[in-house]
């Protein structure tokens, strides 16, 4: 299935854990044949995550540029000159996790959200800026299970959240099952 990806504007991507998202998003990037600028977020806390970090640089086209940013993505990337191909943002779900990581243990969920919002919205405000194309590549947390946990249930609210208002910004969303995009909106 081939769906049309417009060539400015955010198109968020959103699925499941192993659905295919980076993939898809990588792909996209990589049809411009433009170099992109790649946001990871992810932060090694153990050897297997170093491994998974290590094997996503070396997969990535030699002309990308790869700018590690585990929080403060929106303020990081306006610190760019406007780059000449596509922005790709892997992913708001571990920024999320950033996010929860680097505030006290048992913050009240206000103060989380404050803390969301203003990392979601900054984000907003630099695609606004720089314009260009961007991949924005998130899990959906929301079709399983209710967390059993209240630190999981603050989780799934905060990247809910993030998911809706970035999907209000976005020119396209898709949805992937079993690396299949569907056309959201």
């Amino acid at each position: 299935m081939t769906i049309e990806i417009p060539p400015t504007g955010m198109t968020l991507i959103l699925g499941g854990a192993r659905s295919g998202k980076s993939s898809y998003a990588e792909k996209i990037a990589r049809e411009t044949a433009r170099p992109a600028l790649y946001i990871a977020t992810a932060t090694a806390f153990d050897d297997e995550m170093r491994a998974r970090i290590a094997n996503h640089r070396a997969a990535r086209p030699a002309n990308w540029q790869t700018f590690e940013v585990p929080l403060r993505v929106g303020e990081a990337v306006l610190k760019f000159s406007r780059p000449e191909g596509p922005i790709l943002l892997d992913c708001v779900t571990l920024l999320m996790n950033n996010i929860l990581m680097s505030l006290p243990e048992n913050v009240p969920f206000e103060t989380v959200m404050e803390h969301v919002r203003e990392e979601i919205e900054a984000l907003i405000a630099a695609q606004t800026q720089i314009g260009g194309q961007w991949l924005v590549v998130s899990n959906e947390v929301g079709l399983g299970i209710v967390p059993a946990y209240p630190l999981g249930r603050i989780y799934r609210d905060a990247l809910g959240w993030a998911n809706q208002r970035l999907a209000q910004e976005a020119a396209r969303v898709l949805f992937m099952v079993a690396g299949i995009p569907m056309l959201v909106k």
